[in-house]
C-alpha cells in the first residue's frame, strides 16, 4: 500500500491595513524606535481596528486567497484547524464561523490553543488527518487579534504583538513530499510566565478583574526568553540530528517571529546561514500562531518543490516545536 502524506499545496495570508509603528508607540509608553529595533527586531505591526471585527475577519480573506490559487469551491473543504489564543468568542469556535463565512458548508473544524505554537501543533493535527486517507482536504489556518488583549499601557509586551492570519491547503501526496517529522513538546509549569490572569474558568470575568487589567497577556520577559530560546534551538537540532541531517541540507528555517535573538539563536544551534532563515518580524511584530504561515506567504515564490524546510516555534503554556517538511511545489 502507497504511504500518504500530508503536503502543503497553497499558501494564504493577510494582515489588517492599519500600521502602528514605533514612533506611534513612542506617543504611547515610555520606549522609542532605537530601543525596541534592537531588543526585539520589529519597526512595525499590523492592527485591525474596525470596531466588531475578530479573528475570523481575518482568516477568511487568507483562506479566499487559497480557494482562488486551487481554483476550489469551498464546499470540497473536509475540514479547518483554526490555532489561536484570541477567538472571536469563547464559544463558538472561530473555526466553525470561518467555515460559515466562506460557505465551507461539508467541512467540520474547531479551535486549537497552543499560544505562539498553534499553528505548529495545528498542522501536525491536521496532517494526520490526511495521513490516515480520511480526509483529501484540510484547512491549517494560524491566525491572532493580539491588539484585543495586549496591555497599550505596558510597555513591555505592547511593543511585541500584532495582529494577522496564514493559512495552508493540506493534501494528499504519494511522491513522499510534504510533512515528514514533527517533535513537539509541552510543559504547563510555563504558565507561571506568560498567560492572562482573569477571563477563564479559575477567575471569571467581574468588574474588579477588568478595573486591575487582568484581561490582557502578562508576561514575565527574562524568564520566557531563556526558556524559549534553549528550547526552541534544542527541538530543532534534534529534529536534525533524528533525521539524519545537517544545516548544509535544510533550504529554509521557519522560525516563530517572537524576538530577533531567539531567531538567531535557533539558526546557530542548527548551522544555518542568515540567508536560509525567513524573517519578517520587522514590519508584522509577533503574530502568534499566524507567524509562522506568514512567513511560508512571504516566502512562497521563493520556495522550490522538494527544498527541505524546518518550522519551529515556542509559544506560552509552555509549548514548542519543531518540523520538518518537504514542499510539495
Amino acid at each position: 500500500m502507497t504511504k500518504i502524506t500530508a503536503a502543503i499545496t497553497a499558501v494564504g495570508g493577510y494582515v489588517p491595513e492599519t500600521k502602528l509603528t514605533n514612533f506611534d508607540l513612542e506617543k504611547m509608553v515610555d520606549t522609542n524606535d532605537e530601543w525596541i529595533r534592537s531588543r526585539t527586531g520589529i519597526s512595525e505591526r499590523s492592527i485591525l481596528k474596525e470596531p466588531g471585527k475578530g479573528s475570523s475577519d481575518m482568516a477568511v480573506p487568507a483562506i479566499e486567497e487559497i480557494l482562488r490559487k486551487k481554483n476550489l469551491d469551498p464546499k470540497e473543504i473536509d475540514c479547518i484547524i483554526c490555532a489561536t489564543v484570541t477567538p472571536d468568542m469563547v464559544f463558538p469556535a472561530t473555526a466553525n464561523i470561518i467555515a460559515d463565512k466562506i460557505g465551507a458548508t461539508n467541512a467540520w473544524g474547531y479551535d486549537l490553543s497552543a499560544a505562539c505554537s498553534g499553528f505548529l501543533f495545528a498542522l501536525s493535527t491536521g496532517a494526520m488527518y490526511i495521513e490516515s486517507g480520511r480526509y483529501k482536504k484540510v484547512l491549517v489556518v494560524g491566525v491572532d487579534k493580539m491588539s484585543a488583549i495586549v496591555d497599550y499601557t505596558d510597555r513591555t509586551t505592547c511593543i511585541i504583538f500584532g495582529d494577522g492570519a496564514g493559512a495552508v491547503l493540506l493534501e494528499p501526496s504519494t511522491d513522499g513530499l510534504g510533512i515528514q517529522d514533527s517533535i513537539l513538546r509541552s510543559d504547563g509549569s510555563g504558565r507561571h510566565y506568560l498567560h492572562m490572569k482573569a477571563g477563564g474558568s479559575v477567575k471569571p470575568a467581574t468588574a474588579e478583574t477588568v478595573a486591575a487589567r487582568e484581561h490582557f497577556a502578562y508576561q514575565e520577559g527574562q524568564a520566557v526568553f531563556k526558556f524559549a530560546v534553549k528550547g526552541m534551538a534544542d527541538v530543532s537540532a534534534e529534529l536534525l540530528e533524528r533525521n539524519n541531517l545537517t544545516g548544509d541540507d535544510i533550504a529554509w528555517l521557519v522560525p516563530h517571529q517572537a524576538n530577533l535573538r531567539i531567531i538567531d539563536a535557533t539558526a546557530n544551534r542548527m548551522g544555518l546561514a542568515k540567508e536560509k532563515v525567513m524573517i519578517n518580524i520587522q514590519k508584522y511584530g509577533n503574530t502568534t500562531a499566524a507567524t509562522l504561515p506568514l512567513c511560508l506567504w512571504d516566502w512562497e515564490n521563493q520556495l522550490n518543490k522538494g527544498d527541505k524546510i524546518v518550522l519551529a516555534a515556542f509559544g506560552g503554556g509552555f509549548t514548542w516545536g519543531a518540523t520538518l517538511l518537504t514542499w510539495a511545489y
